[in-house]
């Protein structure tokens, strides 16, 4: 195979590289700071009302499923990514379209390919990684050609509309992610629990959604699909 002719160190480089590394150009100046979403929050109650939660990360799961692609997608790997920290708040007020939802995560703080997720996760992401593996990988999903962390650090998720009936909702979102925006409509489920709220989702979210080019190499051998499966179960605590 085409990977075994080449030298480990360069195989290794290769492998790792199916993880966004193929973009549009970056932008040229970095995000400026986000404001702080508590005190945006709780303003937002005292003008409006409702009750205000947050959303505990500790109690929660983000997971982020990455596939492999190409003729010879079997020489790479799938990837599994987890957000144990983030920030984010919820805002229900009486009237259902007037609820609002903020999450902002550091692209710094993901997670990726820990042994035990992948392995509870199972199928084409049992495998465990090395730590250089991982290294690299993580290196180049946040690197200009990735990510480009460096100049924008976050994503942010916001609420844009909110409809149906609890338990069963629609939800109108838009992603910020590497200096662009993308909306998109998902389901989700509500449920109360000794006073707090569990909201849990997924959706599909394409590179090109957002303008990203999924990697390829040796004209398709290796690649990346343009899917993302993101799922989420958030715990909303009052306060």
């Amino acid at each position: 195979m085409l990977l075994d002719l080449l030298a480990p160190a360069r195989r290794a480089a290769l492998l790792i590289g199916l993880w966004l590394a193929g973009c549009a150009a970056p932008p040229t100046e970095p995000a400026p700071p986000a404001q702080d979403l508590e005190p945006r929050f709780a303003a937002l109650r005292a003008g409006q009302g409702g009750r205000l939660y947050r959303i505990e990360a500790a109690d929660s799961a983000v997971r982020i499923y990455v596939f492999r692609a190409g003729r010879a997608a079997r020489l790479g790997h799938n990837h599994v990514l987890a957000a144990p920290r983030f920030e984010a708040w919820l805002l229900w007020p009486d009237t259902l379209a007037e609820a609002r939802f903020e999450l902002r995560l550091r692209l710094a703080d993901l997670q990726l390919d820990d042994p035990a997720l992948r392995a509870a996760t199972g199928g084409g992401f049992a495998g465990p990684l090395s730590a250089e593996a991982v290294a690299a990988t993580r290196a180049n999903m946040l690197g200009e050609r990735g990510l480009d962390a460096a100049r924008h650090p976050e994503l942010g998720l916001r609420l844009l509309a909110l409809a149906g009936e609890p338990p069963k909702l629609a939800a109108r979102i838009e992603i910020a992610l590497a200096g662009r925006r993308h909306a998109l409509s998902l389901p989700l489920t509500l449920s109360e629990q000794d006073g707090s709220l569990r909201i849990d989702g997924a959706f599909v979210l394409r590179h090109s959604d957002l303008g990203l080019q999924p990697f390829s190499v040796a004209g398709g051998l290796l690649a990346v699909q343009d899917e993302l499966v993101i799922e989420f179960s958030l715990l909303a605590r009052p306060l």
